[in-house]
């Protein structure tokens, strides 16, 4: 039974909407509709039905004592003054036809409810042959009885054998919903916009752009309270890079004048030549350690988004593999300007890239455009990575002896710094198997 019970609900999340602004209608309409049915049953099963049914009850009653009085005054050849009777009583048109056969029965209609009721009563009262048309005049009633040598025929109003008045009552219930919708609808709406106002608001922070100018927390009071939680958050963060960056940046700084000083000593200190060439090597290689050791704590999140051009790029690409005798391949589907931070976006394919053309020696590049986001493929026909590794290359300062981000001076930072860039802007890299039979880096941003 529960797996049943979850199985349902399940289902009902499938085809339910998505969005929490057709949520909210469902909520408002759905009972709304509920209601409205239930009353709208028990009016037409209790009210409309039982009027109608006595209505039919009466006007049948009154054709029987016309018949009866018929039957009882046989001598008035005309029955003149019974179908005055009819007609001034009653409200009955009233006449007499030749004995011919009925017409056959006609259509009825969808909704039959007077149908009913007056075959029932005739059926009960009189017990006659009968034929009776509620179709062809909307407002008049026609009933013929098959009598002995004759036929009667009657008119009726509609409204005295049909409760004629119960589209008001329908008409009422509906308009007033209507109007309960167009009040709710507008109300909804505002109280909503708040709620896509901050997720804009925070896609944006997480993309590493700029917070929207006229952000500020609006609507119900829990919605203004995240809205504030969600500033504070976004300020303790900013001032913690802020923090970062202006501490690295002074160490930076201090290690820095210290490469200098040694340089400048191993420049005026005697020796042999092979030994000052090392020395200065391992100076070189420290001063890239650290510059790579920098940019992945300060990444680029201070940079401000713009247009990034692929085609560009990927012209400066062959560039790139035409210096290292590798065979590049580029395709690109869709439009070539991506909305990015493009000095970051640059350095993201610039490590991922670089590690391909460093291992392999044919690089085929593909990236797809459209609906809003980025995909990038990189496929190589180097080594690759064995899967349980794929993971591990992205943590910072990782050294895998076979490791394809790593070379003589490399710090083992640039799938790192890669990967941090991809989810500052709200996407991300993972690496799969290439049908090169090397790596495949697949970079996914929103564009």
């Amino acid at each position: 039974m529960p797996r049943a019970w979850n199985r349902f609900w399940r289902l009902v999340a499938l085809y339910m909407p998505k969005r929490l602004y057709a949520r909210s209608l469902i909520i408002v309409i759905a009972p709304m509709i509920l209601l409205q049915s239930v009353v709208a049953f028990v009016f037409m099963e209790r009210h409309w039905q039982t009027v109608t049914q006595r209505l039919s009850q009466a006007t049948v009653s009154d054709v029987a004592a016309i018949i009866d009085m018929m039957e009882t005054y046989p001598h008035d050849a005309d029955y003149a003054n019974i179908i005055r009777i009819a007609q001034d009583r009653m409200q009955l048109k009233v006449d007499l036809l030749p004995p011919d056969p009925l017409p056959p029965p006609g259509p009825k209609p969808f909704f039959s409810i007077l149908d009913e009721a007056l075959s029932s009563e005739i059926t009960r009262q009189i017990n006659r042959p009968y034929w009776i048309d509620t179709v062809g005049n909307s407002n008049i009633v026609e009933l013929r009885v098959q009598l002995e040598g004759k036929v009667l025929r009657v008119f009726v109003r509609r409204s005295q054998a049909y409760a004629s008045n119960t589209h008001i009552f329908l008409i009422w219930m509906v308009g007033t919903s209507l109007v309960l919708l167009m009040i709710a609808i507008p109300f909804l709406r505002n109280q909503i916009r708040p709620i896509l106002t901050l997720a804009e608001a925070a896609e944006s922070f997480g993309k590493g752009r700029p917070m929207p100018r006229d952000f500020r927390p609006r609507g119900a009071e829990e919605v203004r309270r995240a809205g504030f939680a969600f500033i504070q958050m976004r300020e303790r963060i900013e001032r913690q890079i802020e923090q970062r960056t202006a501490m690295l940046t002074g160490v930076s700084h201090d290690l820095r004048t210290i490469l200098t000083r040694f340089k400048l000593q191993l420049a005026l200190a005697g020796g042999k030549s092979e030994t000052k060439a090392a020395l200065n090597q391992d100076i070189d290689d420290m001063q890239s350690m650290l510059e790579g050791y920098l940019s992945f704590a300060r990444g680029e999140a201070a940079e401000d988004t713009g247009r990034f051009d692929l085609e560009t790029y990927f012209q400066k690409l062959g560039e790139e593999a035409q210096l290292r005798k590798a065979k590049l391949s580029t395709t690109l589907t869709g439009d070539p300007a991506v909305h990015v931070r493009p000095n970051a976006f640059a350095r993201l394919l610039s490590n991922v890239i670089g590690n391909a053309f460093r291992y392999a020696k044919t690089v085929e590049v593909h990236a797809n455009h459209g609906r809003g986001s980025l995909t990038v493929t990189i496929d190589d026909d180097g080594p690759g990575i064995a899967p349980d590794k794929r993971e591990e290359v992205f943590k910072p300062f990782l050294r895998l002896d076979e490791a394809r981000n790593l070379d003589a001076s490399g710090t083992g930072l640039g799938l790192s710094i890669a990967r941090d860039i991809a989810r500052s802007h709200g996407g991300d890299i993972s690496l799969e198997d290439s049908p090169l039979g090397g790596l495949r880096a697949v970079i996914k941003v929103p564009a």
